[in-house]
């Protein structure tokens, strides 16, 4: 089965490199889908200050996915970049990895609500259940947790049903892909990309190696 692993914008570029030579290794097929980063945290700061429209702000931060998204296969002579979904099997067939630049399939389909709730965490997971695959998110950090984050007293949720996340007021995925993967039946798991054994363990189905992680079930 097909894994779409969404690498986390937060991780490029100080991460990008090692971890997706890592990836490269894996004998699982995978798809990746990248965030987009500082560009895209920009045209938030660009629309505190104008206040342009939901349409404009949201295919701007999908451009900025495509840029990083080039730059991150620019590093990785076995990550391919396509624009349709139609080009993954072929990809996995020459032993590379397809990296989905998203502008053309998001204009194209449309398929999400254009708003800040929703980033590439949830671009992901449409890819993911459109494709029949499973969804492990990259950040840059642990998980979810319980607590603030900057707090000592934070604690690391190892699994939690997404219907509960919609009730939590800040997490490192989207506000909306709680509700997505309630709408899928799909489940996922949010690793921290800045360690890619950890990914690897998970890919490999060796969690007696990586204990740090959130799994949210989608039912």
């Amino acid at each position: 089965m097909v894994t779409v692993v969404k690498i986390g914008g937060s991780l490029f570029p100080e991460y990008t490199k090692e971890l997706c030579e890592y990836l490269t290794k894996s004998e699982e097929k995978l798809v990746l889908v990248n965030g987009g980063g500082t560009l895209a945290n920009n045209i938030r700061e660009f629309n505190k200050i104008n206040s342009f429209s939901e349409d404009i702000n949201h295919w701007n931060a999908i451009k900025c996915m495509d840029i990083i998204g080039n730059f991150i296969a620019d590093e990785n002579k076995d990550i391919i970049p396509i624009t349709d979904l139609k080009e993954i099997e072929s990809i996995h067939k020459s032993n590379k990895i397809p990296l989905i630049l998203t502008y053309e399939l998001m204009r194209k389909e449309d398929p999400l609500k254009h708003s800040w709730d929703v980033t590439s965490d949830s671009i992901a997971c449409w890819i993911a259940n459109k494709i029949n695959a499973k969804l492990l998110i990259l950040t840059n950090v642990d998980g979810i947790y319980r607590g603030n984050i900057s707090s000592n007293n934070k604690k690391l949720i190892k699994s939690i049903n997404a219907k509960n996340l919609l009730f939590f007021k800040e997490t490192c995925i989207d506000k909306c892909l709680p509700k997505l993967l309630i709408k899928y039946h799909l489940d996922c798991f949010i690793i921290n990309g800045k360690y890619p054994a950890r990914v690897m363990a998970h890919l490999n189905s060796n969690n007696n190696i990586n204990n740090f992680y959130t799994h949210i079930g989608g039912e």
